[in-house]
Order: C-alpha cells, then sequence, then structure tokens
C-alpha cells in the first residue's frame, strides 16, 4: 500500500507533519477540522510539500524523522536544498 508523508503549513504559520495512505483524504480531512488536534486548532491549512513511498511504514518512518527536524532543516527540503540537509543537522554546542 503506498504512503505519503507532507508538511502543511498551518494558519499560525507552523508546519505540522504527517503521513497517510491517502493523501487527498487526508488533507480534506484536515482542512475539514477532522485531523490532527494540532492542525484543527490552526486552520486553514496548506500543503507544502509531500514524499510518496511504495510502503505507507516507510513513509510514516520518514514522518517520524522529519518530525525531529528543525524549521530550517524542514525549509531547505521543501526547497530541494538537500546539501544543506547536513550541516542543519549540528547541535549548537558542536559547531565552533
Amino acid at each position: 500500500m503506498k504512503g505519503w508523508m507532507y508538511i502543511l503549513l498551518c494558519s499560525d504559520g507552523s508546519y505540522y507533519t504527517g503521513s497517510t495512505n491517502n493523501m487527498d483524504k487526508r488533507y480534506i480531512e484536515h482542512q475539514n477540522g477532522k485531523g490532527a488536534n494540532y492542525t484543527k486548532k490552526r486552520l486553514p491549512v496548506k500543503l507544502l510539500y509531500y514524499e510518496e513511498y511504495s510502503r505507507i511504514d516507510t513513509a510514516f518512518y520518514r514522518e517520524k524523522q522529519v518530525q525531529g527536524w528543525s524549521r530550517k532543516k524542514k525549509e531547505a527540503l521543501m526547497e530541494g536544498k538537500l546539501d544543506a540537509l547536513p550541516g542543519l543537522s549540528k547541535a549548537y554546542r558542536d559547531i565552533k
């Protein structure tokens, strides 16, 4: 079963990262306030980015990975600046 990892822009300017096996249906659920509690309180939302996978479990794994990223790292991903991702993974204490 196919899966998608996606990033939404919420009305308060925050990002929401999720995964689903039906992108169209899930986006409509978010817009109608039937998605996650987080997005329900921050409507409307806008789909900014998604990745398609051949398996839903792979999309779920990717969701958990990206959820832990900083805002700047998520923005680099959405802008296709993949070469910048490793540098955005460094902790401030490691930068000298």
